[in-house]
C-alpha cells in the first residue's frame, strides 16, 4: 500500500490527538526507570520528554525526504534521558534497563568516529512500552520509547552540537574548524576517562582502607576486650609471607598509598611500614601526612611494636590536633600496655574533639575499670550505650560493672 502524503494540518490533528496519553506514558516510564537505577550509588538523573509537534514534524519531513514513497518511523515520539557521572555508570545503567525492560534495538552512537572525527556520544536503547500503560492510558502514538543514556559530558557535548550543527543545519567544510570540534569533542572524551580512572582509584583506595580498618578493629577487640573479660591476651597472629609487591621508582604518592594499603591488607606488614615511609619521605602535604603516619601506626601496631605506634599517632596528632582518630589509636595502645592513666588522657582528648564515639567511651570505661574507678567506668559504659545501644560487648561490660558495685556495695 502506497504511503499516503498529508498536509501539515493532518499530521498535527493526528498527532495531537494522542498527546494526552503520551504525556502520561512518558511520566510513569521515566518514574520506572528512575526506581530501576536508583540502586546506584551515583545517583543519575533521570528526565523524559514526549516530542513537541514542530521538532516531530521536521523530522518527519526529513525521513519523507531521506525514503521517498516510504512511511516515516520515529522512534523518539517518547524519549527518555538518563545522566551519569561516570562511564562506569552508563554501563552499570544499560544493564538495569535490559534486565527491567523489553529492549527493541541498541545503538552506541559516535562508537564509530575517529579521533579526527566529531560527533556525540550516547547509549541509545529503544524499549517497548510496557502494556499496562497503554492500556491504562490508550495510544500513544507508538509502541515504543528511546532512552539515551549519556555522561554528564557527554549530554554536555550533544547539547551544544545540537545547537551549532543540527539545529542550524551547519555541516563545516572549513578543515580549522573541523579539527576544532574534533578536539573539543576528544577533550572531553579524554576527561570523561580521566574521571573514570580517578573513580576507579577512589573504589580501590576506599577498598583497601576498609579491609585494613577491618582488621584493625579486630586486633583492638583481641588486645583489649579479651583482656577485659578473659583476663588474658590473644595469641599474636603471625603474618603472612608472600612475594613482595614491586613499585615503580618514579611511583607517585597515590600508587604508593594504593601498594602499601594491599601490602597492609596481606599482613605483609613490614612492606607496608617500607611504603609508608616512603610517602612521609616525598614531604608530602600535612593531610596527607597525618593519615600516613595514622596508617603507619597501625600496623606498627599490627606487629606489636607498640612504642612506634605511640609516636606515629603522636605525629599525626602534631599534623592535625583535630585528628580524635589518632588520639583514639594512642590510647588503645596505651591500654594494651596498661599504662591506663594515659589512655584515659587520649581518649578524653579524642572525645572533646568528636563527642559522639560509642566505641571511645566504651574504651575509656574498659581503662577506668583496671583502674578499679568503677562508678567512672559505668558512666561510660552508660553514655557509649546511649549512643550504640546494640553493641553486646558493652552490654556485657555493663553487667560486669554492676556485679563490680554490687560487691562493693
Amino acid at each position: 500500500m502506497a504511503f499516503e502524503l498529508l498536509s501539515q494540518a493532518q499530521i498535527k490533528s493526528i498527532y495531537e490527538k494522542t498527546q494526552t496519553a503520551r504525556d502520561h506514558i512518558t511520566r510513569e516510564l521515566t518514574g520506572a526507570v528512575e526506581k530501576a537505577v536508583h540502586i546506584l550509588h551515583s545517583r543519575p538523573m533521570v528526565t523524559g520528554r514526549p516530542k513537541e509537534f514542530e521538532s516531530y514534524y521536521k523530522k518527519y519531513l526529513k525521513l519523507i525526504k531521506e525514503s521517498p514513497g516510504a512511511g516515516p518511523v520515529i522512534t523518539d515520539i517518547v524519549a527518555l534521558r538518563v545522566i551519569c557521572p561516570f562511564l562506569e555508570d552508563q554501563i552499570a545503567v544499560e544493564k538495569l534497563i535490559r534486565e527491567q525492560f523489553d529492549v527493541i534495538e541498541l545503538d552506541r552512537k559516535g562508537a564509530h568516529f575517529s579521533f579526527k572525527e566529531f560527533g556525540y556520544e550516547s547509549v541509545h536503547l529503544l524499549i517497548k512500552i510496557p502494556a499496562a500503560l497503554t492500556e491504562k492510558y490508550g495510544d500513544c502514538g507508538t509502541n515504543a520509547a528511546e532512552v539515551q543514556i549519556r555522561t554528564i559530558l557527554q549530554d554536555a557535548w550533544a547539547e551544544v552540537e545540537h545547537e551549532l550543527v543540527y539545529k542550524n543545519e551547519f555541516t563545516p567544510f572549513d578543515d580549522p574548524m573541523k579539527r576544532r570540534l574534533a578536539a573539543v569533542n576528544a577533550s572531553l572524551s579524554l576527561a570523561d576517562s580521566i574521571f573514570q580512572e580517578i573513580r576507579t582509584y577512589q573504589q580501590q583506595l576506599n577498598s583497601q582502607l576498609g579491609k585494613r580498618r577491618e582488621s584493625f578493629y579486630r586486633k583492638i577487640e583481641e588486645a583489649t576486650d579479651g583482656l577485659l573479660f578473659s583476663g588474658e591476651r590473644d595469641a599474636e597472629r603471625p603474618a603472612q609471607e608472600e612475594e613482595p609487591l614491586v613499585v615503580d621508582e618514579q611511583a607517585t604518592v597515590d600508587d604508593l598509598l594504593l601498594t602499601a594499603l594491599y601490602a597492609h591488607n596481606k599482613n605483609r606488614f613490614t612492606e607496608a611500614i617500607a611504603y609508608y615511609t616512603r610517602i612521609l619521605e616525598i614531604k608530602a602535604d600535612p593531610k596527607i601526612c597525618t593519615m600516613i603516619y595514622k596508617h603507619r601506626g597501625m600496623a606498627y601496631f599490627a606487629q606489636s611494636r607498640y612504642v612506634e605506634a605511640i609516636a606515629d599517632f603522636g605525629k599525626s596528632l602534631e599534623y592535625d590536633e583535630k585528628s580524635y582518630k589518632s588520639a583514639y589509636y594512642r590510647g588503645v595502645v596505651k591500654s594494651v600496655l596498661r599504662q591506663y592513666q594515659g589512655a584515659i588522657e587520649d581518649f578524653t582528648l579524642s572525645l572533646d574533639i568528636n563527642p559522639y564515639q560509642p566505641f571511645t567511651l566504651y574504651r575509656r570505661g574498659q581503662a577506668y575499670y583496671h583502674l578499679e574507678d568503677y562508678p567512672a567506668a559505668l558512666a561510660d559504659c552508660e553514655a557509649s550505650l546511649a549512643l550504640y545501644p546494640e553493641s553486646a560487648s558493652t552490654q556485657k561490660f555493663r553487667s560486669m560493672l554492676f556485679d563490680k558495685l554490687k560487691m562493693a556495695g
